[in-house]
């Protein structure tokens, strides 16, 4: 008898610092049992997209490698037809961020002090089993 495995969802989190994407993939695994997969830089996010099959994708706002913008990386996989369905949020503390990359084709995302909260975990919750997400 087969027993039907369960699907992990995949998330690439990118341009976060090593400490960083350690808190964040606990989290996710802690939480949502999803595998967290690193990308550096805007051009490493691309190829990794390209060629393999992501849930999610979390930006940082200021990518920890070079210090691109965030906001720009989210333009550039939104605007891409056969990358623009896939979920997107942007990691920053401020709401000014946080509407310009709702702007830019986002969900709405979440700060890196807000990683443990309620409203984080059902927005993220939201995405990993297709229910609308609660807005606050």
């Amino acid at each position: 008898m087969n027993t039907p495995t369960r699907t992990t969802a995949r998330v690439l989190d990118v341009g976060n610092c090593g400490h960083d994407h350690g808190q964040i993939s606990s989290m996710l695994k802690r939480n949502f049992n999803a595998e967290t997969v690193e990308a550096a830089t805007a051009s490493e996010t691309l190829e990794r997209l390209a060629r393999e099959k992501f849930d999610l994708v979390l930006v940082n706002r200021k990518l920890d490698h070079d210090y691109s913008d965030g906001i720009e990386i989210i333009k550039l996989i939104k605007s891409q037809p056969e990358l623009a369905t896939i979920p997107v949020m942007l990691i920053t503390n401020s709401p000014d961020h946080q509407e310009l990359a709702v702007a830019a084709g986002a969900l709405p995302g979440f700060g890196k002090l807000e990683l443990n909260t309620e409203t984080t975990h059902q927005r993220l919750a939201a995405v990993f089993t297709g229910a609308p997400a609660h807005q606050s």
